[in-house]
């Protein structure tokens, strides 16, 4: 089959591979639509990453499609239902497991490889996190359902009361995503991001301000202004940038809540006013990945329709225009892309 395989920076290479064969506890899924993701990117630019992959190997973490083989043991499915599976399951049994916090899980299963015609299925995925997509529900929308599994956890995560004013710092997909699931929570959301074309999409979301950063040279003080000057409840921080993390802590009000959700690059730091961090009673939240809850509730939240998930898809694209994919990707032409190989 003909496969994405990451090598390094920016080191995408479009290969003949085996056909994976399903071992007992896995499946193989046909790829009916894979979608782009930011953490691909920022793992295709950087040539790594810490937790989930190491190159060279297979690419892509989003997809949905039919099974079109089933390994021994595996009961519950049939070849040719339509399903998607989450890129990662949790053990169940580590310390963390045994306290629900599954997200930090020692022994996540992580599978990538979804760039390509066909994905196998690892067996504690299957167990615990591939779902039927439900009637009606398209290919490319059902994809999403792992980065907004990581959204609802983070929103969860982030102590977000009706009526509170949040500050999302960032308009790729997954800021996108929060500002919706916020809203959803009864928030007012503002939005800062660099697209006019984004912010607009962020306020069919529901966003009750947006802004251009571009126009806007201090944050903080903006945020401020528009809070009585006492600054936000609630910072998500969703663009992976250490100037950034301190951009959303230094517009925090007095006991706000601020979610460092986007992750930065390794070995890079923050500066925080030990002042500020004690005298105001700031929570400092660092969130990761998802747990098997928000798995379910995303997919069902995407089945819904009462969000237009159906805007962060800005193109499709066949696998073998992928480097190109990635490419727009970087200089911010599109936000997420249906891959169909």
């Amino acid at each position: 089959m003909l496969a994405a395989v990451l090598y390094g920076k920016e080191d995408l290479r479009l290969e003949e591979v085996t056909d994976p064969t399903p071992a007992p506890g896995e499946v193989v899924i046909r790829v009916g639509t894979a979608t782009t993701c930011g953490t691909d990117l920022k793992v295709w630019r950087r040539g790594g990453h810490a937790k989930m992959l190491k190159p060279p190997t297979l690419f892509g973490h989003e997809a949905a499609g039919r099974i079109v083989a089933i390994g021994e043991g595996v009961t519950g499915w049939q070849v040719g239902d339509r399903v998607v599976a989450n890129n990662s399951a949790p053990c169940m049994t580590c310390f963390f497991c045994q306290r629900q916090e599954y997200s930090l899980c020692t022994d996540l299963s992580f599978n990538n490889g979804t760039f390509a015609e066909y994905l196998k299925i690892p067996a504690q995925i299957v167990k615990h996190n591939l779902l039927p997509i439900p009637e009606g529900l398209p290919d490319a929308i059902a994809a999403m359902t792992e980065p907004l599994a990581c959204v609802l956890h983070g929103a969860a995560r982030s102590n977000v009361r009706s009526g509170d004013r949040v500050v999302v710092l960032g308009d790729g997909a997954i800021g996108l995503m929060f500002a919706g699931a916020l809203v959803q929570r009864g928030a007012e959301v503002f939005l800062f991001g660099g697209s006019e074309q984004r912010l607009q999409i962020g306020e069919q979301f529901g966003v009750a301000h947006t802004f251009n950063h571009h126009q806007t040279n201090d944050i903080p003080t903006v945020v401020k202004q528009r809070t009585d000057g006492w600054g936000a409840d609630i910072i998500v921080e969703a663009t992976g940038s250490p100037a950034v993390w301190e951009i959303a802590i230094a517009s925090a009000r007095p006991g706000a809540t601020v979610n460092l959700f986007g992750g930065c690059p390794r070995d890079t730091t923050i500066t925080v006013s030990t002042e500020q961090l004690h005298y105001s009673e700031l929570t400092l939240k660092g969130v990761f990945h998802s747990t098997p809850n928000y798995v379910r509730a995303a997919l069902r939240l995407l089945a819904n329709h009462t969000l237009p998930f159906e805007l962060l898809i800005s193109d499709r694209q066949p696998l073998q225009q992928l480097e190109h994919v990635f490419q727009d990707m970087r200089d911010r032409k599109v936000i997420k892309v249906a891959i169909e190989p």
